[in-house]
């Protein structure tokens, strides 16, 4: 393996600091494309400032939001969960919103660009161990724009991502440092990073645990013998497990002065060593944590016992099998990069053993095949560095240096190109556009902190931080009360969907913010309901419904057309059997052409016109039901135009002329609360109350 031997590169500390700067601007700036797309567009703004582009992020501004206004947020109990949960974030986003002449809607909008850029420090640090500092700054400039990478962490995207991913390469550089000066400070900052990463991202451990479990076997295989890397495991085992902070810091200060004061000998440190394993994998539960999250990103069916509700992973795109390409572009911006990087790894393991640790976070990004797009990022900054360093072993034969790093820099440039391409094109847009936002600011100033906003989970953070008013469910709480508020929605029954979201919110209060679901079914219990039976009651029956204690909303959004489909999914499900109860129909089509009276509406479907027939494609066709035409008017109501063609069918059109959107439905999704009440505004007035109305939001009231 001669020709993996490449000569040292030496600079001094300014120099390096030089190169960290260098790369962190870098990235920062590059993350700037995106503001510089979105800046004077007024539809993306809200306050004079750009709004945030993903709906996790209002989690964590909410509850940042509460500590500045007191009382906004006392009758949600999702918020305090999320302080004590993710302390760091929170209270570090606070203390800046703070101390700096910038609005919180500011800070939230570029921390992540300003945080995740700092992932060039331990890249640059770890490749200047091997004495590689030049290919570390190489690295650093790829790594930290990488496809996956910059989705996760553009501005705008304000999510514990931010920190989930640079803390664990921090506490990989210290392990690797170790490794090579032998220096138990190094396991020191490891084991500090470890301690306070639960506090930004707890969730996390189960990537920290598998590099944890690599020491060891490394440890077993190349340094068995070495005394001072039982004293690192040591360490590090106290640090991971599940006992307060606080102790854990005294824990490691005082083995420490017992492996310096050599007050215990090798035998005894050997024991001590196997004993804080076994309290760390129980302790911890290390295995079934990193099997439980496996398990949650390749299950692919529903509940075993009690009701058999639908698993809503399987509807998230981020926990489905990816294609070749779509891991390769994330981890390093093409099939031909990816692969590349891969030899470069194995290179580099082969040239240095020691980078043998970093294989759990490259595993996991390559987990990303059958797990997810979400693990591909892991991968990313090693497939950076194993990339830069195969171009350095491929240049080897340049024996002139400045030719060597020309030729080095032009091979670097060329990976950068497909993720900066990838960045200039990836226009993503606000969670909501200023006129939803108007809505909600409008519902927090006739609603009551206390009152309930019922809509689909993707809004219910948004939610919290415009209307102040709370939700059954949201972004973290989607679970089996997805069915309630999907019953509620898709019914036909408007009487059904007023009672059942007066009794989900006054369960869910009464019985301690529980799984609403769980306690009216008696899921999984000797008293399990039948749960057909019960919604027919709601329709039909004579039922008391529980004292009102506040007001409750629903808030039907129009974008919630492009995921109606899936939102009808959860309740369209008998609950004892798991199987589906109806056929449903929804298409929406808003680039659709008319030549010659027919109309093509993508998908190979068509409506004719002239007969009024519609044709799917499989080649079946039939005459539709209903031709429905809405047009918002300028007071702000929506005017019909309904005609009957054949009442024997079970298909309609809705041409929705303001929108420029056809919709194929059939008679359950026609009749369904959203459908009635957003695209018909046909709703029972003795039941709701149209109270906001605007071309991209309705929002009613509830009168029971």
């Amino acid at each position: 393996m001669e020709f993996l031997k490449i000569k040292e590169e030496k600079i001094d500390n300014r120099t390096l600091l030089g190169l960290i700067l260098l790369a962190y601007i870098f990235s920062i700036a590059i993350r700037m494309i995106w503001v510089y797309q979105f800046s004077g567009m007024d539809s993306f703004s809200w306050n004079n400032q750009i709004m945030i582009n993903t709906n996790d992020g209002y989690y964590f501004a909410s509850a940042v939001k509460s500590l500045f206004e007191t009382g906004a947020y006392d009758n949600n109990p999702m918020i305090p969960k999320a302080i004590d949960v993710y302390p760091a974030m929170i209270y570090i986003t606070y203390f800046f919103a703070k101390i700096l002449p910038f609005s919180l809607d500011t800070v939230i909008l570029y921390a992540p660009a300003f945080v995740s850029s700092l992932i060039v420090i331990p890249i640059i640090l770890l490749m200047r161990l091997f004495n590689y500092p030049i290919l570390g700054f190489f690295s650093a400039l790829i790594a930290s724009i990488t496809w996956s990478y910059y989705n996760r962490t553009m501005v705008g995207y304000y999510d514990s991502d931010m920190f989930a991913l640079i803390l664990p390469f921090f506490i990989l550089f210290p392990l690797i440092g170790f490794i090579v000066k032998k220096d138990i400070k190094y396991i020191i900052a490891s084991s500090i990073i470890i301690l306070i990463y639960p506090l930004f991202y707890p969730q996390g451990m189960s990537v920290i645990y598998p590099l944890f479990i690599m020491f060891i076997i490394y440890t077993l295989i190349f340094n068995k013998e070495d005394i001072i890397f039982y004293q690192a495991i040591s360490i590090l085992a106290i640090s991971m497990l599940k006992i307060s902070i606080p102790i854990q810091f005294i824990l490691i200060l005082a083995t420490i002065y017992l492996f310096n004061n050599n007050k215990i000998d090798k035998k005894q440190i050997l024991i001590l060593t196997g004993f804080l394993i076994f309290i760390f994998l129980i302790s911890a539960n290390a295995l079934g944590l990193i099997l439980s999250k496996i398990s949650w990103y390749t299950v692919t069916g529903g509940e075993d016992h009690g009701l058999k509700f639908f698993l809503v992973g399987q509807t998230i795109r981020e926990a489905g099998k990816i294609p070749f390409e779509t891991l390769a572009n994330r981890i390093s911006g093409s099939e031909l990069l990816l692969i590349l990087s891969s030899i470069g790894y194995i290179l580099l393991t082969i040239r240095h053993k020691k980078m043998i640790l970093a294989l759990p976070l490259f595993g996991i990004g390559l987990f990303a095949y059958i797990g997810g797009l979400r693990f591909t990022v892991y991968a990313v900054p090693i497939a950076g560095i194993s990339l830069v360093y195969l171009f350095y072993v491929a240049t080897k034969t340049i024996n002139d240096i400045k030719l060597r790093y020309g030729a080095i820099s032009i091979l670097v440039i060329m990976a950068l190109y497909p993720n900066i391409k990838h960045i200039i094109g990836y226009r993503v847009p606000t969670v909501f556009n200023k006129t939803e936002v108007e809505v909600l600011d409008r519902l927090k100033s006739i609603s009551n902190p206390k009152d309930y906003t019922l809509t689909w989970w993707d809004y219910g953070y948004p939610m919290w931080y415009y209307s102040n008013t709370n939700t059954l469910i949201d972004g973290g709480k989607h679970h089996h009360d997805n069915f309630l508020i999907s019953e509620i929605l898709t019914t036909t029954s408007q009487l059904e969907a007023a009672r059942l979201s007066r009794i989900s919110v006054e369960e869910y209060i009464d019985n301690n913010y529980t799984t609403v679901a769980n306690s009216l079914f008696n899921n999984g219990k000797k008293n399990q309901i039948n749960v057909n039976n019960y919604l027919e009651e709601l329709k039909f029956g004579d039922i008391k419904l529980p004292k009102k204690s506040r007001d409750i909303y629903l808030f039907l959004p129009y974008r919630m057309m492009n995921i109606f489909p899936t939102v009808a999914i959860f309740s369209n499900r008998d609950l004892d059997t798991g199987k589906e109860k109806k056929r449903l129909l929804f298409y929406k089509s808003s680039n659709f052409s008319n030549k010659d009276g027919i109309i093509n509406l993508g998908r190979g479907m068509q409506f004719n016109s002239k007969d009024n027939t519609i044709r799917f494609g499989n080649g079946q066709s039939t005459k539709i039901k209903y031709f429905i035409t809405t047009q918002l008017m300028k007071d702000g109501k929506t005017a019909l135009n309904t005609k009957l063609i054949n009442k024997k069918s079970q298909i309609s059109l809705i041409y929705m002329k303001s929108y420029g959107s056809i919709v194929v439905v059939n008679d359950a999704m026609l009749s369904s609360t959203y459908i009635r009440m957003f695209v018909l505004e046909n709703y029972d007035k003795n039941l709701f109350e149209l109270v906001i109305s605007n071309p991209y939001a309705k929002v009613y009231k509830l009168k029971i």
